[in-house]
């Protein structure tokens, strides 16, 4: 006689409560090794233990430990929030140990939250709370999802949770990525979800640990080649192989893609002539050993030999890369740098937005840096153009062209960021006349000295930036709407500086930077997170030289910050918090409660949204 999955997880859990036994034949073979972990550890179903929680402090340093993977967890966190509808769940990522770095969740699934402790600074090792998916995917390093009454102690028993493991680019276990939800909001898809940000995540740490290397993706479907599914794997400069991710040992099963081995021992394509074919190519057909065929490209071709000096990126050197690569530890950074790269290598117009003092023009750097272009890096502020001679600076002119013309006339920027890149700040301030003609320039990337000469085309990569709504300049009339659209291709947004989640590692990064022998107090530091800075960055560097000036080495303490900032006469945060709070929780309301519409229109993620709602709820 068939039973019903329930009348089995029933019985599986009465031989457990009365007997402390594992009935593997009434449970999945995950969950009964679980369970039977579970016993021989000693835990007893009918006593669950009290969870442990670490303090602020504690929790603070296992964030700050976590380094590059943070900012890549909390990128996908939101994407997958995203992507799970419905409501009353929750996405956590913890480390191996169990211990939960980061929540988001709906707020329906708060009281959930608070009443089985799914918060962050809670330890959910298997061992310490019995079968869950956080603790069990870390414990047995495969995919698990624990529904119900599975959960070894039945105070879970209303909970579905799937979890899937996080590997790091040395192959061990990193985190442990988890949506959860109540047992009637349960999902069929959320497992394919959950283990697709898993190896999103994985790749970004494979591309973090290696940059600075020769990095290529390979499939063996040229419609995959740019998705989930494909090979990565890192080179050096000679040919010799770092390392691969676990996509790339499949397809080449059975040939030697250990470290140090070398390219040659892989494919029958020489290294050189890969290599060369790439730079010509964005796909280049590679056939291994053994006789099968891949089509690959190359994501990086050559070490990036620029540092990039925006305060709020931390450098981390990988082993074995002479040039530091650079750590975002704000998911929205993270996300900038990983767009304007790509769009970098692929000459495509780049559009980056943000207040003044965020770093747009290092940003920029970067992504010239980025993009391998052997040209020059040409900045032009679009607002301190004159009007009157706006052809003539970005086009050049010839010797007598117009009064005040140069004795032998002028290249021109445009000509002298040829091969290279382009870069026009505050784009937002341009008249439309020189919009205009960068328009015209656009059509067909070549330029004509004013006064006369030949028309000469020009490889340049084009990168914009601005402080200003351009979309509503358009609506406005105060921007051309068609070049707005070609400007728009990849727009990439820097957060405020008071937005930002890694403040206290900004703060620390400059203060060495301005002066390598003072320190800063915890109190210190809290009391500046508290300030609105509305110069953001710029801002916040220029009062740290200040208060260097008059105390150099030693450590900045929280008195004589606080008189340096009144003295400044600075805005606090908590006025501006307010109003921002206000102003996010009318555009939710209008929008009729939709989270993702408001964070859209805001230009905010979700999380801020979130939290703007919580502040609200408790005043």
């Amino acid at each position: 006689m068939l039973i019903s999955a329930e009348e089995r997880l029933g019985r599986a859990r009465t031989v457990l409560e009365r007997r402390l036994m594992t009935p593997a034949d009434l449970l999945s073979p995950e969950i009964a090794a679980s369970w039977t972990r579970c016993l021989e550890h000693g835990l007893d179903p009918s006593q669950p233990p009290q969870i442990d929680q670490l303090d602020d402090a504690e929790l603070r340093h296992a964030r700050d430990a976590a380094g590059v993977l943070r900012p890549l967890v909390l990128a996908e966190m939101e994407t997958l929030y995203d992507q799970i509808s419905g409501s009353n769940f929750m996405i956590a990522f913890a480390l191996t140990n169990g211990l939960i770095l980061d929540t988001i969740s709906d707020r329906t699934f708060n009281p959930m939250a608070r009443t089985t402790n799914i918060q962050p600074g809670g330890l959910w090792s298997e061992l310490g709370c019995g079968t869950n998916a956080l603790g069990s995917a870390a414990a047995s390093q495969r995919a698990i999802t624990v529904h119900g009454g599975e959960h070894f102690f039945s105070r879970y028993g209303k909970l579905t949770c799937t979890a899937a493991p996080v590997f790091g680019p040395d192959g061990t276990v990193a985190g442990v990525l988890d949506a959860s939800s109540d047992c009637s909001s349960r999902q069929q898809h959320t497992r394919a979800l959950v283990s697709m940000a898993a190896t999103q995540i994985e790749n970004g740490l494979f591309r973090e640990h290696h940059r600075g290397a020769i990095l290529l993706a390979f499939h063996n479907r040229a419609e995959y080649l740019h998705t989930l599914s494909a090979g990565l794997m890192a080179i050096d400069a000679s040919g010799t192989v770092l390392n691969m991710n676990l996509r790339a040992r499949l397809f080449l099963q059975g040939l030697p893609t250990q470290a140090g081995r070398r390219f040659r021992d892989i494919f029958r394509t020489s290294f050189g002539e890969f290599i060369d074919t790439g730079k010509r190519d964005q796909r280049v057909r590679l056939q291994d050993r053994a006789g099968s065929v891949f089509v690959a490209s190359i994501e990086t071709l050559q070490p990036m030999t620029t540092v990039l000096p925006i305060p709020a990126l931390v450098a981390r050197s990988s082993p074995g890369t002479p040039v530091p690569s650079f750590v975002a530890l704000d998911p929205s950074v993270m996300k900038a740098m990983r767009d304007v790269e790509a769009a970098a290598r692929r000459r495509l117009p780049i559009l980056i937005r943000g207040e003044t003092g965020t770093g747009k023009e290092q940003l920029a750097r970067h992504a010239h840096a980025a993009s391998g272009r052997g040209g020059t890096f040409v900045p032009i502020n679009c607002g301190a153009l004159p009007e009157s001679l706006i052809e003539a600076e970005l086009f050049g002119h010839a010797e007598g062209a117009f009064t005040g013309s140069r004795r032998g006339g002028a290249v021109g920027l445009v000509a002298q960021a040829d091969r290279g890149t382009l870069f026009l700040d505050e784009i937002g301030d341009m008249p439309l006349s020189l919009q205009t003609v960068l328009l015209r320039l656009l059509d067909d990337w070549t330029v004509r000295p004013v006064g006369g000469g030949a028309t000469r085309p020009v490889d340049v990569l084009l990168i914009a930036a601005t402080n200003v709504d351009l979309a509503d300049h358009v609506a406005r009339g105060r921007f051309r709407a068609d070049l707005y659209y070609r400007l728009d291709t990849i727009e990439a947004i820097l957060p405020p500086l008071r937005e930002r989640v890694d403040f206290r590692p900004i703060v620390k990064h400059l203060l060495r930077t301005v002066s390598p022998d003072t320190e800063i107090e915890d109190a210190a530091l809290a009391f500046l997170e508290t300030q609105a800075w509305p110069g953001n960055i710029r801002e916040l560097r220029n009062l740290l030289t200040r208060l260097t000036l008059t105390q150099e080495g030693g450590v900045l303490r929280l008195a004589s910050v606080a008189a340096c900032i009144g003295a400044a006469g600075m805005p606090a945060s908590p006025r501006l918090k307010d109003q921002t709070t206000e102003r996010i929780v009318t555009v939710h309301r209008d929008l009729g409660g939709n989270l993702s519409a408001a964070a859209r229109r805001l230009g905010v993620s979700r999380n801020t949204v979130y939290r703007a709602l919580a502040r609200q709820k408790n005043v």
